[in-house]
């Protein structure tokens, strides 16, 4: 095994507002900053999923921007970089630095009308696009920037010239899969590269043609879902030859022996296969132990960027508990407190553990005169595609979901976040969910903004579930002390900064 080099990049503000990197309308500020941005050099010691002490830290002050209005970057984030062999790697203060096409350049400025790299992207680009191109595995905290940092690695690696699949990039979900591939069409959109999705499609609609019946696949970036990828490859229609860039999106989700660990196996499988060299990534908020020790032993020769685990707790948004006696009142809460108040703050999703609930809840609060849409695996494509839709164009302003929209799903106008039922194993009903509590509280708040969750409690089991969740983050919950009292969650919501 190659030498390994551990990096932490700890980074400061000295500036009153959180820093940021992207996106923001308003011009920055002009810096007389000339300071030349760090070499991550490597030194020789043990390989770890950065976990282990550091003896060397980078100050990356120049990377600080004035305002945070798009990503959430903590003001003392801690970054480290755990690099593979003896290749340096300088972060990028400017987009300039990654040696990006001019229309790749024109596409993050003026289409997505960013700035700078944030801090993440700042040390994960480079590791992404310098040769000998290294296999990457990211896990940072939601909105920290990540999905710039594949599609935009997936883009700078495609050669437009060449009308062949040369990036794949796999999803757990169809919401998941559309997001990600309006965001790598807005970014490309003057580099000529084709992309299309890859993901069940409704069978009865005259304007699809199934796979079978099509010519072979000659876009250039597909996006899609295991199952559709496994599918297209099985029937000799998507060609892996000049594949370049391979990247799992949620990938402690594909990787797990509950999710889509026996897809996402296969068509790495059949990648290495015909293309060798094709570089491989992983992004993701979390990745537990199981998940940790795979990933070594299948994925050769990577480099390795992690957030400590504290900073992926997503302090801007505030959590609270509220108990209440039964199944009636929680509705009373959602119904009166939760959503009566919500309605001035911004849009709110309410999750749910099943489908069964998820009708249950949905009737109770239409019978009551409320407004809301429903999301769940059971729609047809097409209505679950129409209701993320008119929520995302600000249409709907109350969502209910199972977990179908916990992982990814981007929406900045979601201020509130309802657990209508906390996160549980699916094998151990007792035990809490902490990666999905995690990814369900990023809904919240996303891109650094201000944010709030209502866990409701309603017996000894669900006491029990959000004592571990506490206990996991290191963290105490507050808790409302009157779930009939609409003063106490004005004043929550006025401590989370809402109102």
């Amino acid at each position: 095994m190659a030498d390994s080099t551990e990096t932490t990049v700890k980074t400061t503000s000295t500036d009153e507002a959180p820093e940021t990197s992207s996106a923001t309308s308003t011009p920055p500020e002009t810096s007389s900053d000339t300071t030349i941005p760090p070499e991550i050099k490597p030194a020789e010691v043990k390989r770890s999923w950065g976990d282990e002490v550091d003896d060397e830290e980078l100050a990356v002050d120049q990377l600080s921007i004035k305002e945070n209005q798009d990503l959430d970057e903590p003001e003392d984030s801690n970054i480290k970089a755990v690099t593979t062999g003896d290749t340096p790697y300088t972060s990028a203060k400017k987009f300039e630095d990654l040696n990006l096409s001019e229309e790749l350049l024109k596409g993050l400025y003026v289409e997505m009308r960013f700035e700078r790299p944030s801090k993440v992207q700042s040390v994960t680009l480079p590791m992404i696009l310098t040769p000998p191109h290294r296999n990457l595995i990211a896990q940072a905290h939601n909105g920290s920037g990540k999905t710039t940092c594949f599609v935009l690695g997936m883009l700078s690696r495609v050669d437009p010239k060449q009308q062949a699949p040369q990036a794949l990039c796999i999803c757990p979900t169809r919401e998941l899969v559309i997001q990600n591939l309006e965001v790598l069409q807005k970014m490309g959109k003057y580099t000529g590269i084709t992309a299309e999705r890859a993901i069940p499609e409704n069978l009865d609609n005259p304007t699809h043609t199934p796979i079978n019946k099509r010519a072979p696949v000659t876009t250039q970036v597909i996006i899609g879902t295991p199952g559709t990828i496994k599918k297209w490859i099985s029937l000799r229609k998507l060609s892996l030859s000049y594949m370049k860039i391979l990247v799992f999106d949620e990938a402690d989700h594909m990787l797990a022996a509950d999710g889509f660990k026996d897809d996402s196996l296969r068509i790495m499988s059949d990648i290495k296969k015909s293309a060798p060299k094709c570089q491989v990534l992983l992004f993701s908020a979390t990745f537990s132990e199981l998940v940790k020790q795979f990933v070594t032993r299948a994925i050769p020769d990577y480099n390795q960027l992690f957030v400590k685990k504290e900073e992926l707790s997503l302090e801007s948004v505030k959590q609270y508990k509220v108990r209440c006696p039964g199944e009636l009142e929680k509705i009373q809460v959602v119904r009166e407190k939760i959503l009566e108040l919500g309605q001035k703050v911004g849009q709110t999703i309410i999750f749910v553990r099943t489908r069964n609930s998820a009708s249950y809840l949905h009737k109770a609060l239409v019978d009551l005169g409320y407004e809301v849409t429903t999301i769940q695996g059971a729609l047809s494509h097409e209505d679950r595609d129409k209701i993320v839709k008119e929520f995302k164009d600000g249409l709907t302003k109350v969502l209910i979901s199972t977990d179908v929209l916990a992982r990814g799903f981007d929406q900045s106008q979601v201020n509130l976040v309802v657990n209508y039922d906390l996160p549980v194993k699916h094998d151990v009903k007792t035990e809490p969910d902490c990666e999905v509590y995690l990814h369900r509280v990023g809904r919240a708040g996303r891109f650094g903004r201000k944010g709030a969750v209502f866990n409701l409690i309603c017996d000894e089991r669900d006491n029990m579930i959000m004592e571990k969740i506490e206990n996991h983050f290191g963290t105490k919950v507050v808790e409302v002390p009157d779930f009939r009292s609409e003063a106490d969650f004005e004043a929550a919501l006025k401590e989370a900064g809402l109102v």
